[in-house]
């Protein structure tokens, strides 16, 4: 069995991970809905990871003997007034998952949990690799996106994003 805060913990990064999707979800639509498809396609599968990382949480508490308890997931509160503004939005929520991801490990720590710690670490390494890409996209977009030329192009080299499911295994 775990420990119960850790479970309250565990549970509410189920429902950080759900509104991730949901965020992402409501930026593939603003992009698809501009025709900046690759954009779109981008955000759609970025939506597809959220749901495997909330999907991986939710194993490990059941794998463990916890009960998942779901919470209402907030609509994302967006009215984008550029393109940039839905990519910093993303990059911005990254930085408060890794901070969501880093207090929960640090509550393993203290209890002395490895196995937690060990189930975490994957999403410590994945929370960087989320903050560079979505600080990339806007970054790229800082340098490019601004010149309708740039962005035609920039579109097309996010189009070419694969979606690979989470390779953890717990």
């Amino acid at each position: 069995m775990l420990n119960k805060e850790l479970v309250t913990l565990l549970n509410n990064q189920i429902n950080m991970e759900w509104y991730s999707a949901y965020l992402y979800l409501d930026i593939y639509g603003y992009y698809a809905d501009k025709n900046l498809n690759g954009f779109a396609t981008w955000f759609n599968i970025q939506t597809q990871e959220e749901r495997d990382h909330a999907m991986l949480f939710t194993k490990y508490l059941l794998n463990n003997s916890e009960k998942v308890t779901l919470q209402d997931i907030k609509a994302p509160n967006t009215d984008f007034k550029t393109f940039r503004e839905p990519a910093e939005a993303a990059f911005e929520h990254e930085l408060k998952v890794t901070a969501s991801i880093n207090n929960i490990y640090a509550t393993a720590y203290e209890l002395k949990d490895f196995r937690t710690m060990q189930f975490l670490d994957w999403f410590v390494k994945e929370q960087g690799e989320e903050e560079k890409n979505t600080e990339d996209v806007v970054k790229k977009y800082d340098l490019f996106g601004t010149d309708a030329k740039g962005l035609y192009m920039l579109d097309a080299e996010l189009a070419t994003r694969i979606y690979a499911p989470a390779s953890l295994v717990i």
